[in-house]
């Protein structure tokens, strides 16, 4: 049987009341969501699992299969500050984070010349990076900071981002023409990597059907920030079971090759492991999995919901993995259903 609240440790009726909130929350951005983007509901449970983790999250997929549309319509359901960022080979770093421009100004009838900082859409609530990959290692590094840091330097002063920032970046698959790969650094700061599919056939009729007869219907807002914060906050209090709290780990600390306790596939295929970051994102994204369904304690259930895109995009997989179709999804599955 679930415990109940009482039972897992949260601050009793404060804690209870909020967690009640933040899954009626999800549940209406769920039916929202629904009103424009057909399907995807895999897709929806990871996208809020992020938002209410406050972690970043990666949607990859082939162009045309609404993975913009999915963060544009979140966005607007959420009376949050929204920048775009489309990324492209010859954005600059400044594009993103901002610059400072020299303005003139006449004072006394003297002319003065003053320097004023022009903030970039980094300095957004919700950030997208639309097509991230699509532009070299140096534009996308501008964001680095901003990601670990909730901060950007520009002309040597740090400026604070707004609170909360989280980065929706989509991406194409990496052996599309004119993309680039992510640095590993910049993938580990990323809390899930989620896979955007091909629709089914119910689905695709569906969306022929929607987007030939005009306008798209026009989602109502769920949440402004004030309402979202205190949710945001109760998520890292949400328990874990120490069966699940060791599972999380154990199975980060599989898929380092070498430690003894990773799998032949590991030794076989794997170059690096993921590190302590990867645990801290699966606990997270458990935790966060277990307050979106209702459930006040998270569970080994949700453990393995998350484990995979909360690790594949921090494996780093040989050659071999390459050429024999090995792909990180397999890896962490296998790990993940080891016992030993």
């Amino acid at each position: 049987m679930p415990l109940t609240v009482a039972q897992s440790g949260m601050s009793e009726i404060k804690d209870a009341e909020q967690l009640e909130r933040l899954t009626d929350a999800c549940a209406r951005l769920r039916k929202e969501m629904a009103v424009v983007v057909v399907g995807q509901d895999q897709v929806v449970e990871e996208l809020l699992v992020s938002l209410m983790a406050q972690g970043h999250a990666l949607l990859v997929g082939v162009p045309g299969l609404a993975k913009t549309l999915l963060v544009s319509t979140l966005a607007s359901l959420l009376d949050l500050s929204f920048g775009r960022v489309q990324f492209t080979p010859d954005l600059l770093p400044a594009d993103i984070t901002g610059t400072d421009i020299l303005t003139e100004n006449i004072v006394d009838d003297r002319v003065r010349h003053e320097t004023r900082f022009l903030p970039g859409p980094v300095f957004s609530n919700l950030l997208l990076a639309d097509e991230i990959n699509r532009t070299p290692p140096k534009t996308q590094a501008a964001l680095l900071q901003a990601m670990q840091e909730g901060a950007v330097t520009v002309g040597g002063q740090t400026r604070p981002l707004p609170h909360p920032f989280q980065v929706l970046a989509t991406q194409n698959p990496i052996e599309q023409e004119g993309t680039y790969p992510l640095p590993e650094a910049q993938l580990d700061r990323f809390l899930l990597e989620i896979r955007v599919g091909y629709p089914s056939l119910e689905e695709e009729l569906e969306i022929a059907r929607r987007t030939t007869q005009g306008a798209l219907p026009t989602p109502s807002p769920v949440l402004n920030r004030e309402e979202l914060t205190p949710l945001l906050g109760l998520i890292p209090r949400i328990p874990m079971t120490d069966a699940a709290l060791e599972l999380a780990v154990n199975c980060v600390r599989r898929t380092r090759p070498g430690e003894g306790l990773d799998s032949e596939l590991v030794q076989k295929y794997v170059r690096f492991g993921a590190g302590p970051r990867g645990s801290r994102a699966v606990v997270l994204a458990a935790k966060a999995r277990a307050a979106i369904l209702g459930r006040p304690v998270a569970d080994i259930e949700d453990v393995r919901a998350v484990a995979v895109p909360a690790l594949r995009h921090r494996l780093v997989l040989n050659y071999r993995a390459e050429a024999e179709g090995i792909s990180s999804d397999r890896l962490v599955a296998d790990v993940l259903g080891r016992r030993t």
